[in-house]
């Protein structure tokens, strides 16, 4: 499956807060590294990080671009409430390996009335 196809089932996953579905699509020693946070290791721990964020607040992932090169797919979205972020993601035999995300953690927190940690 090409990247891009991958990206496409992930922001599904990510809109229906599908957390078996999205941990599915990773690699068992895949990273997720939002740059706002530590990195999280193992497909493990991205299935608790999922879990506990989609607990914490309801996401929407709106695409704005996809880029595909390679291996490699870069997503710039936003989602309703106007925060806007990019991600990008290795992907290798159809599973995520390596994520980095981009987003201002500071105004998502404000916007679904979260502490601010």
């Amino acid at each position: 499956m090409k990247p891009k196809s991958v990206l496409l089932q992930w922001v599904e996953a990510f809109n229906n807060s599908d957390v078996e579905k999205i941990s599915n699509l990773y690699a068992d020693d895949a990273v997720n590294h939002q740059v706002a946070n530590e990195p999280v290791v193992g497909k493990t721990d991205i299935k608790k990080m999922f879990e506990f964020e989609f607990a914490q607040a309801e996401m929407t992932c709106i695409v704005e671009n996809i880029f595909e090169d390679g291996e490699w797919v870069i997503i710039e979205w936003k989602d309703p409430l106007g925060l806007r972020g990019c991600g990008f993601f290795h992907i290798v035999d159809s599973k995520i390996v390596f994520q980095r995300g981009y987003w201002d953690k500071l105004s998502f927190l404000k916007q679904h009335n979260l502490p601010i940690v």
